[in-house]
C-alpha cells in the first residue's frame, strides 16, 4: 500500500532539512481520520506536479501534524494532454464521471451545458455544482496517489467549446448515432503530443446542431464500440483507451 496524500497550499522552497506543519482540513483527516502516528510515511503535493515524500515527526490536537520529507518526486507535465468536455448528467452522476475520470489520469474537465441537458447550472446552484466538482477532482486526486491534479474549468457553453475542439491538435466527440458518419476512436490517428480533447455529450446525445458545429471547427465524430455508455462512463472508458493508445500508460 503506498503513502496516503495529503494536499498542502504550496511546497516551494520545501527541500531536504524542511519539515512542513500540516493543519486544518487535511491535518483533521490525517490526524483525527486516519489516526496517523509519528514514524508512519506520507505524501505531501500541491497539486500541481510537485510533491514531498516524507515521515510523520510529530502529532498533536485534532488537526495537527509535523512531516520531515526526504524524497521530492515532480509528476511531468502530461503529454499528449487529454481534455474532456463533459456534458452536465442528472443527479450525481456528474461527480462520479469526474472522479472515475480523475482516477484514470484525465488531465482537464469542462462542464458544458449542451442543448439536451436536464440538468441546469444556473446561480447559486451553479457554483455549488461546479464546486462540488472540484472537490471531487481534488479529493479523487489524492486517493489516486496523483500530484497534478486534474483542472476543473468554469461551465462552457457550445460556442466555447467549439472553440477549444478548434485550438485541439485532436478532437473527437463521442457519437451514439450509428448512423452517422463516424470512425472507431480506436483507430483514429492521435498525436505524439499537443492536446487531445474529447466531447462526451448528454444523456440525449449530442444535437445535429451542435454536432455540426463541432465537426466545423476540426472535431471528428468517433464511437467507443457497440455499445452504449451512459454519459457519466463514457468520459472514462475513452481516456482509458486514449491513455493506452498515447503511451502514457505504458
Amino acid at each position: 500500500m503506498t503513502a496516503p496524500v495529503f494536499v498542502v497550499d504550496s511546497l516551494e522552497g520545501v527541500g531536504p532539512g524542511s519539515v512542513v506543519d500540516v493543519q486544518g482540513p487535511e491535518g483533521r483527516h490525517a490526524v483525527s481520520v486516519r489516526r496517523l502516528q509519528p514514524g508512519e510515511n506520507v505524501v505531501l503535493t500541491d497539486g500541481r506536479g510537485r510533491g514531498a515524500a516524507g515521515v510523520v515527526v510529530s502529532v498533536s490536537g485534532k488537526d495537527h501534524l509535523v512531516v520531515e520529507p526526504f524524497e521530492f518526486p515532480v509528476e511531468p507535465e502530461p503529454s499528449p494532454r487529454i481534455t474532456v468536455v463533459q456534458a452536465l448528467p442528472k443527479g450525481d452522476r456528474g461527480e462520479l464521471a469526474v472522479e472515475t475520470m480523475t482516477e484514470t489520469g484525465v488531465d482537464a474537465i469542462v462542464p458544458w451545458q449542451a442543448a439536451r441537458c436536464i440538468t441546469q447550472w444556473k446561480g447559486e446552484r451553479g457554483a455549488k455544482a461546479l464546486a462540488k466538482w472540484r472537490a471531487t477532482a481534488r479529493e479523487a486526486g489524492k486517493q489516486s496517489r496523483r500530484l497534478r491534479f486534474p483542472e476543473v474549468a468554469d461551465l462552457a457553453a457550445t460556442k466555447q467549446v467549439a472553440a477549444l475542439l478548434g485550438a485541439a491538435d485532436f478532437a473527437a466527440v463521442l457519437h451514439s448515432d450509428f448512423d452517422h458518419v463516424s470512425e472507431p476512436l480506436a483507430t483514429a490517428e492521435l498525436p505524439a503530443q499537443g492536446e487531445i480533447v474529447l466531447v462526451v455529450g448528454p444523456e440525449g446525445g449530442v444535437s445535429r446542431d451542435e454536432l455540426a458545429l463541432f465537426e466545423e471547427a476540426g472535431a471528428k465524430a468517433c464511437v467507443l464500440g457497440p455499445t452504449v455508455l451512459r454519459t457519466s462512463t463514457a468520459g472514462t472508458a475513452a481516456a482509458a483507451l486514449l491513455l493506452g493508445r498515447t503511451g502514457r500508460w505504458s
